[in-house]
C-alpha cells in the first residue's frame, strides 16, 4: 500500500471545456475543503455500486460514481492533502484532513470513478444501474427500477 501525492493529477494546469470536447466543467470537494478538483462534465457512465469495498470506504450503503478518462481529472487545490490507499496504477484518493473518498483510479490506471457526492455542481449523468448487488449491505433495499447486476453490468 502506498500513501502519498499522485504525480499523474497535475495541480494548478488550466483545463478548459475545449480541451475536453467542450464539456462543462464542474468542480469538487471533500467535506473541509482541503482538496478540490475540476472535472470535464463528459462522464461515460455512472452506476451505484454496492460491493463491499465500495461500502467500506464511503461508510454507506453503496457509492455512486461516475467513470471519466483520468486525463479529464484535474486537482486545483489541496494536491498534497491527498492519500492514496492502492498503487501507482489504482487506488483510492482520500482527503488526509477529513477521510472524503474523492474518487478511485481503476482500468489499469486509465480512468477515474469520481464519487458523485464530492461533486459542488450537478453532472448531467445519472447513475443508470446498481452493480455487485450481489454483497450488497443485507439492510439496504433498493427501491428504484435501475437494472440491478450481481456482478459488473451484464453479470445475472
Amino acid at each position: 500500500m502506498r500513501y502519498g501525492c499522485v504525480s499523474h493529477l497535475r495541480e494548478g494546469v488550466a483545463m478548459t471545456g475545449s480541451e475536453n470536447s467542450n464539456a462543462r466543467i464542474l468542480t469538487g470537494e471533500c467535506y473541509c475543503r482541503a482538496v478540490r478538483f475540476e472535472v470535464a462534465d463528459a462522464f461515460s457512465y455512472a452506476m451505484n455500486c454496492h460491493c463491499s469495498n465500495c461500502r467500506r470506504t464511503t461508510g454507506s450503503a453503496f457509492k455512486p460514481f461516475a467513470g471519466i478518462t483520468q486525463d479529464k481529472l484535474r486537482i486545483v487545490h489541496g494536491g498534497d492533502q491527498r492519500i492514496i490507499y492502492g498503487d501507482d496504477t489504482t487506488h483510492d484518493a482520500h482527503c488526509a484532513r477529513c477521510g472524503s473518498l474523492l474518487y478511485s483510479r481503476v482500468r489499469e490506471g486509465k480512468w477515474v470513478h469520481v464519487a458523485m457526492g464530492t461533486l459542488v455542481d450537478a453532472p448531467s449523468i445519472r447513475p443508470s444501474a446498481h452493480i455487485f448487488v450481489g454483497s450488497k449491505a443485507p439492510w439496504h433495499e433498493i427501491t428504484d427500477n435501475l437494472p440491478q447486476y450481481r456482478g459488473h453490468v451484464g453479470d445475472s
